[in-house]
């Protein structure tokens, strides 16, 4: 060995010396010692685990939760040692789990939620191992926080509210733990006395967080804003045949030589639209190449999807063009359209039409939990579509196919321009319309067309005043017909050579709910106003807790659209029972939680309270809303907006903060009026002390606080609380009538001098 190397080797060997000497010269970190503190963090990560697993059915639970259990055991036993060793391995752990993460960021284009979430559990794991201080499981107690707010936000179902609950529960006691904690107070066992609080405390404290926390949710107004533009998407779905864009393929109808309903897709020209026949009750009927509405039947209630849009409206799925007589088809189902996303995002751009009208964007998530066809339902106007495979198609009439049928746990979003209806501008809309619309939705068969214009225009003239813009013709007949014609729930079967529309008309005055759609387009082709039947589903019930719309197959119906020149189509509903028009932008979302929870109440109150709370609700929330839309205008306005809602702010948040004194001040001097003179003279002593920095402490009687004054008052000061506690005390336990006049001038003889 040559002397370099020995010296280098000696020189190597003091550096590690004085580093095993510097990390043994430095202080242990005071350690944890509240089991009951350790126990209930733990069972908070867990809570949070189950969570994520639930809600995103993965099955993290079998390995994490025995994994930080043993972590968090071997943490007590050697929360005072230094354990280099085991915080060495456990460095290169995250690094490893980190890059890992990374990798799978790169692999995956969708929502990147559930992986982030993924990384905190395993990251937890980890860190469980190495828990001395109560620092260590305040980091615990976030990550727990965190799962279950990721787990919150994948939740589509009010079984979430479960956990929410019970990591509430144990959260109220963790947290009146670490504050103990913090004082030195450590309880010996997990009994609710041990932590210092009653059986009954807890409970009126679980409950007062509960209601103030369901009063924030349905308070707080929902924003049409939308920032994040990474949607949630199913993962990737890779193709095996090619692509047919004119096929659709609804589980509902027959294959030839099948056995029943639901044994696969109809490829296009193998059912007529014609011809008696029984409805499916598991599938619409309407989500198909044809339609055939002389079939009977009732469709058996079942959810197929849930939707979280920022507006709710008419989930639009297809539209027809050809009248049939007793249905609808497509004329142009070979035009459909071909879109290929690219390989590295999942945005399909969609084109769509040119318009004059005002839009705005909202953003739709769909997530189906039932078998349906291939098409894709979303708000009019499509412009970017958010979908798993490579390929989707669009059609003439705008409806969205996908190259598989969608099933349960398929998730995909929606970006949509969706028109604002000013009837003021739709009633003035020229009345030119383009050969191409002519062809397709001025169509009406000739054997009905003279009678049913003839119907049409008898209608629209016995109208208080002539009528000749399209818009109010298509108001007006919507109107009548939801008035003067009924839903019949037995309808006889069309003969063979029977028209639909007149028999609906002339024969039986009604129908089924889609034959009111049907009868409107018709008459409105008859007399020269283009129209098209387009089917969809309702919007669905509106759950408050979760943010969804639950849509079943129930909620899927017929309507008519109207064509006007520059500002597109737009939607009228002739159905009994149901609006003119589907619910769209028009309505303000803001308070949708709060009007949802009020619609409610109001199923449970009397006719009379009802409305006259109901007046009272849509005033205060009309206001509120002009505020909000106030505020919001201002930012609009660039930096003299922003400056303007900045100096607006402060002078609100000062005067509400006046006024806040000003309340507490006449609260303050409501309450030393009721009280009896010699009482409020020594409140109002003791309140002057106070202010000088002198609180009595509650243990504390008068006379030892006045002895305690001696020591720091000048002796004038000291002489005047004295003799006011004297007093005070004389007439509280013996009965003694004071001289209240004497005492008020003593007092404010201390009052006047300066404190020193």
């Amino acid at each position: 060995m040559s002397k370099s190397s020995g010296t280098r080797q000696l020189q190597n060997s003091d550096l590690l010396g004085q580093l095993r000497q510097r990390i043994a010269a430095m202080p242990i970190p005071e350690s944890e010692d509240s089991i009951p503190l350790r126990v209930l963090t733990q069972a908070l990560v867990i809570v949070g685990i189950v969570a994520t697993d639930m809600v995103a059915s993965t099955q993290n639970s079998f390995w994490a939760i025995p994994a930080s259990v043993l972590g968090a055991v071997w943490s007590w036993y050697q929360r005072r040692q230094r354990n280099m060793p085991t915080k060495f391995c456990l460095a290169i752990g995250m690094l490893l789990t980190l890059a890992a993460f990374l990798l799978r960021l790169t692999g995956e284009l969708n929502d990147t939620r559930l992986a982030l979430a993924e990384l905190l559990i395993q990251l937890q794991v980890l860190h469980s191992f190495d828990l001395p201080r109560r620092k260590d499981l305040g980091y615990s107690m976030v990550i727990g926080l965190i799962l279950l707010g990721v787990a919150g936000t994948l939740s589509q179902t009010l079984s979430f509210g479960l956990l929410l609950l019970l990591f509430l529960a144990i959260a109220l006691p963790v947290l009146v733990l670490d504050y103990r904690s913090r004082l030195g107070l450590i309880p010996r066992n997990l009994r609710l006395k041990g932590l210092g609080v009653s059986p009954k405390q807890f409970s009126i404290f679980l409950l007062v967080i509960l209601a103030m926390g369901l009063t924030i949710f349905a308070l707080l107004p929902r924003f049409p804003g939308y920032q994040l533009r990474t949607f949630p998407v199913s993962a990737p779905i890779e193709l095996q045949d090619k692509f047919d864009n004119r096929q659709i393929v609804n589980p509902g109808y027959v294959n030839p030589g099948g056995t029943g309903a639901g044994g696969g897709g109809t490829a296009v020209g193998q059912r007529q639209g014609k011809g008696a026949g029984k409805l499916d009750d598991t599938f619409y009927y309407g989500f198909n190449s044809q339609i055939n509405q002389n079939l009977r039947g009732k469709l058996k209630p079942q959810i197929v999807m849930r939707v979280r849009s920022q507006a709710e409206g008419f989930w639009r799925v297809l539209a027809f063009d050809h009248y049939t007589g007793q249905g609808w088809e497509f004329s142009r189902n070979d035009q459909a359209q071909n879109l290929t996303r690219s390989r590295w995002s999942y945005q399909f751009f969609l084109p769509r039409p040119v318009t004059l009208n005002k839009t705005r964007e909202v953003v739709q998530t769909y997530t189906v939990v039932a078998d349906l066809p291939n098409l894709l339902p979303a708000l009019a106007t499509a412009k970017e579509l958010y979908y798993p495979t490579q390929e989707v198609a669009i059609d003439p009439e705008g409806g969205l196919r996908s190259p598989v049928q969608l099933v349960d746990g398929l998730t995909y979003t929606v970006v949509s321009e969706v028109p604002y209806r000013n009837r003021s501008i739709l009633r003035t809309a020229p009345t030119l319309y383009s050969a191409s619309i002519r062809k397709f939705y001025l169509s009406v068969p000739p054997e009905i067309a003279t009678k049913v214009r003839q119907q049409t225009e008898e209608i629209l003239a016995k109208s208080p005043k002539p009528i000749t813009s399209p818009y109010e013709q298509a108001l007006f007949l919507t109107q009548v017909l939801k008035q003067r014609y009924s839903l019949q729930e037995e309808v006889p079967f069309l003969a063979d050579n029977e028209d639909l529309v007149e028999a609906f008309l002339f024969k039986q005055r009604g129908g089924y709910a889609d034959h009111f759609s049907t009868v409107l387009t018709i008459m409105l082709r008859s007399i020269g106003i283009p129209a098209r039947l387009a089917v969809g589903f309702a919007p669905g019930d509106f759950n408050p807790f979760t943010g969804l719309y639950v849509v079943r197959n129930t909620d899927a119906y017929a309507l008519t659209e109207v064509y006007f020149p520059k500002y597109g189509w737009f939607a009228f509903d002739p159905i009994p029972g149901h609006p003119l028009f589907p619910p769209s932008i028009e309505e303000d979302q803001t308070f949708t939680v709060l009007r949802k929870f009020w619609q409610w109440v109001a199923g449970w109150l009397p006719s009379p309270v009802t409305s006259a709370l109901g007046r009272v609700i849509d005033f205060v929330l009309s206001w509120a809303i002009r505020a909000i839309g106030g505020i919001i205008a201002l930012f609009s306005w660039g930096w003299i907006g922003l400056f303007t809602g900045l100096l607006g702010g402060i002078g609100f948040a000062f005067a509400s903060w006046l006024s806040w004194q000003g309340w507490q001040q006449w609260r303050h001097y409501r309450r030393l009026a009721k009280l009896p003179a010699m009482e409020r003279l020594y409140q109002q002593m003791l309140e002057r002390l106070v202010s000088w920095g002198f609180r009595k402490h509650p243990s504390q009687t008068p006379l030892e606080y006045a002895r305690q004054m001696q020591n720091h008052q000048i002796p004038a000061h000291a002489a005047i609380i004295d003799e006011i506690s004297r007093a005070y005390v004389r007439w509280r336990y013996g009965g003694e009538q004071p001289l209240v006049d004497r005492l008020q001038k003593r007092l404010q003889e201390l009052k006047k001098q300066p404190h020193r």
